[in-house]
């Protein structure tokens, strides 16, 4: 498997059997992201909530590329009255695509869809789980807060092997509590996002690595720069 941060919290991930999942494709108006939106060919998007930042060219690449959107009920009309190709899901609930299971699990933070003139209702901010034709568990945390369920449900039982965490603050958490959060999931992997893309929400990795390493010096954190690529082994990290 190889996952490739475009900057932001926007994330391309390609299984073992060539399946391309991008989520939350913030990409033209990036700043942090130097990949031509047209050099995307995903087979599936997902967007973890209405905010023009991780919504961003969701709709465009799935006109384009003829792939359907996954989101919330509520985005997923939205995206029905665009003539949007979606799949609906919320909290909870999982799907299957190409063998692969998506699994959209809790996130706090809003979702109203902000980039349309006067805002509408968005549903619930999610994260997504995924896990792979191998086995392989990536979770994105999407933007949100620290909260108890990411101990007691997702590290507990859905146990991901990769975590994609938020950093930034302001917005999201920062780095202590990303460092927090990622202890409670007990990943193998953990790969920090939604940091230096504006200056509001600057941040050096190397801080939330050190807080990571204080609490769970077993977790390897990698910090990407954006267009880099991480190819995962499962076999290398094999207990």
């Amino acid at each position: 498997m190889e996952i490739r941060w475009l900057g932001h919290s926007a994330f391309e991930i390609i299984s073992d059997d060539n399946v391309k999942i991008l989520i939350d494709p913030f990409i033209s108006n990036n700043p942090a992201c130097q990949i031509p939106v047209e050099e995307l060919s995903p087979d599936l998007i997902c967007v973890t909530h209405g905010h023009i930042d991780h919504f961003g060219d969701a709709m465009e690449i799935s006109n384009s590329k003829s792939v359907p959107i996954v989101a919330n009920h509520e985005i997923s009309l939205y995206l029905s009255k665009q003539g949007i190709e979606n799949v609906s899901m919320n909290i909870g609930g999982s799907i299957v695509f190409r063998d692969i299971k998506i699994t959209m699990l809790n996130a706090e933070h809003s979702s109203d869809i902000d980039f349309v003139e006067d805002c509408i209702p968005g549903g619930s901010a999610a994260s997504f789980l995924i896990t792979f034709e191998d086995g392989t568990k990536v979770l994105h945390c999407g933007d949100t807060g620290l909260f108890g369920d990411m101990e007691t449900i997702i590290g507990n039982i859905y146990k991901p092997d990769i975590a994609l965490v938020p950093i930034g603050d302001k917005f999201t958490m920062g780095p202590f509590e990303g460092a927090l959060a990622t202890r409670w999931f007990n990943p193998k992997v953990a790969i920090p996002m939604h940091y230096d893309t504006y200056p509001v929400i600057e941040q050096d990795p190397l801080v939330y690595s050190n807080y990571v390493k204080q609490l769970n010096p077993n977790i390897d954190v990698l910090p990407l720069n954006p267009g880099e690529y991480f190819k995962y082994d499962s076999e290398e990290y094999s207990d």
